[in-house]
């Protein structure tokens, strides 16, 4: 079953990925690494959910918003790379959750994550994870997730495929 095809067993479906909100990247490959910057628990370009945790929201609430910074996540590696074909697996995840003074369930919060990448992604989505307190964050999101993705390197033949110069090479060649 695909990811698309798990998510949907869930009653879910991959957003668009969300436009920077400031000035810099979505994404950022360096190597075989994907280095994905801050997600929100945005829908349709508004966050979702905002607060604190312990305080404006429940515990529960705060893992609704980290389940969708983390279709968030799969959006963006989506439109960068085409398909989940080239994930080899989610490396790290930071999550970074708005907390009410005195409240320590930070943990448990981006637990909402890494159910998500555990059920849809299976074996990739093994990875290492911090999870962090703050005060406040931008938009007042509740939680933001911040991952790292390894890929699969391409294949040389796969390389010619899609890149221009192999292209120019075959032709040539068929002239």
């Amino acid at each position: 079953m695909s990811i698309e095809e798990k998510l949907a067993a869930r009653g879910l479906a991959l957003p668009d990925p969300p436009q920077p909100l400031g000035s810099y990247t979505a994404t950022s490959q360096a190597g075989d690494l994907l280095f994905i910057s801050g997600q929100l628990p945005l829908r349709d370009g508004k966050v979702v959910w905002q607060g604190q945790l312990g305080r404006d929201l429940t515990l529960e609430q705060g893992r609704q918003a980290a389940e969708l910074a983390a279709l968030n996540v799969l959006a963006q590696i989506r439109a960068h790379v085409g398909s989940f074909d080239r994930l080899d697996h989610i490396v790290r995840v930071e999550g970074h959750v708005t907390s009410a003074q005195g409240w320590l369930q930070q943990p448990a919060v981006i637990d909402g994550a890494s159910d998500l990448f555990a059920e849809v992604l299976g074996e990739k989505a093994g990875h290492a994870r911090a999870a962090y307190s703050h005060f406040q964050q931008p938009g007042n999101a509740a939680v933001i997730l911040v991952v790292i993705a390894q890929l699969r390197r391409l294949t040389a033949s796969a390389r010619r495929r899609t890149s221009p110069s192999g292209s120019r090479r075959r032709r040539a060649r068929a002239a």
